[in-house]
């Protein structure tokens, strides 16, 4: 079994370093051409994905129907699941003015954010309920930034924990009951945008 994950596009969020969170903010122009070149270079390489699955957050969503359409797979229910980090009071501020707000510490204290356990836990009830029903199939998960590097570091705890860019391109192979990495954090299909 192969599972991808795939961060979604960019958003107007993203581009001035808002962050998002489970505010529902949609892919900008340049997201949708980010996840029509990720549809392109995945339409070009051997037929791998059997299904998209997604976050149903808007600029996920839409990521994965690109893809999907694209390569003529099924795309599956959204799963609330695969939402990001809830940030809870930093969602939609700056870094500049979190530090306004709360201070330089401003990580230290507890504005209401989800906990890495509690992202990993539901990232990977969704991996297992994956593995009992699809065990066949190879899924692409089309999630978002903070979330994708703790599921990956819950499925994969040896890769290097690094900040994923906007449509980067993951892929993990169960083999002998562990996760291997096959593909981390890929975004060459970019440098046609």
């Amino acid at each position: 079994m192969l599972i991808g994950l795939v961060r979604h596009g960019e958003t107007d969020w993203n581009a001035g370093a808002i962050l998002q969170g489970q505010t529902d903010i949609p892919l900008n122009d340049k997201g949708l051409k980010q996840a029509a070149a990720l549809a392109e270079r995945l339409a070009a390489e051997e037929k791998v994905w059997d299904a998209v699955l997604s976050s149903d957050l808007s600029r996920a969503r839409t990521t994965a129907e690109v893809i999907a359409n694209r390569l003529q797979i099924p795309l599956m229910e959204a799963d609330v699941r695969l939402r990001e980090r809830f940030f809870g009071q930093l969602e939609g501020t700056t870094l500049e003015q979190r530090e306004e707000k709360w201070g330089k510490d401003w990580r230290s204290l507890d504005l209401g954010a989800e906990s890495d356990g509690d992202m990993r836990a539901r990232g990977m009830s969704v991996i297992q309920a994956l593995a009992d029903s699809a065990a066949g199939s190879n899924i692409l998960i089309v999630s978002h930034g903070s979330f994708i590097a703790q599921l990956l570091q819950a499925m994969c705890g040896n890769l290097k924990d690094q900040r994923l860019g906007n449509v980067s391109y993951n892929i993990l192979s169960l083999h002998e009951g562990k996760w291997e990495s096959v593909l981390h954090n890929c975004t060459k299909h970019l440098n046609t945008v």
